[in-house]
């Protein structure tokens, strides 16, 4: 019997899981105390969790992503807000390992795009490691139609991303239909 993913609004009893996931998935993103996660979450303009029908207070996933023009800190955010473009931010989006491959990300992304068509932003924003390498996060959000708009060395120069953008109104027509 298949098990049915359905994605419901982060919250505070979430996040020791978060960070768990977070925390896990480094380098791919940085490593999160629960105070930041708390802090995320609460900046943000849509923060999803994935989790099993049959077990809704374990997440498989979540998803955080800001409003351009917010009062946010981060390096990779200050980037897009800089070129002062009209988007939806992707702050992190986290898989566990033991739920990869079921189409999760997918799911985040369809409502990532859905929340920046509704909201009348012109692209969702994020970034994605090049050193140290994720080549598996490039392919994928190349398949949803994200294209590199610029580099970025962060965390002091330890990190160089690359800064993706994708068209909300062109994504919609690219990406593939979830199941």
């Amino acid at each position: 019997m298949s098990t049915v993913t359905v994605l419901r609004p982060a919250t505070d009893a979430d996040i020791s899981e978060l960070v768990s996931l977070n925390n896990a998935a480094i380098p791919a993103v940085p490593d999160t105390p629960a105070d930041d996660m708390s802090e995320l979450l609460g900046a943000a303009s849509l923060a999803l969790v994935a989790v099993d029908a049959e077990t809704p207070a374990r997440p498989l996933g979540f998803v955080v992503a800001l409003e351009g023009g917010e009062d946010w800190e981060g390096e990779n955010y200050a980037w897009f807000e800089e070129r002062g473009l009209d988007h939806l931010y992707v702050d992190r989006i986290v898989v566990g390992e033991g739920a990869r491959g079921r189409g999760i990300g997918q799911l985040f992304y369809d409502a990532v795009f859905d929340a920046a068509r509704t909201a009348g932003h012109d692209v969702v924003t994020c970034e994605v490691n090049l050193d140290p390498p994720n080549p598996g996060s490039m392919r994928f959000h190349g398949r949803l139609g994200f294209s590199e708009r610029g580099q970025q060395l962060t965390k002091g120069g330890d990190v160089l991303v690359a800064k993706l953008a994708a068209d909300v109104r062109e994504a919609g027509s690219r990406r593939p239909v979830a199941a």
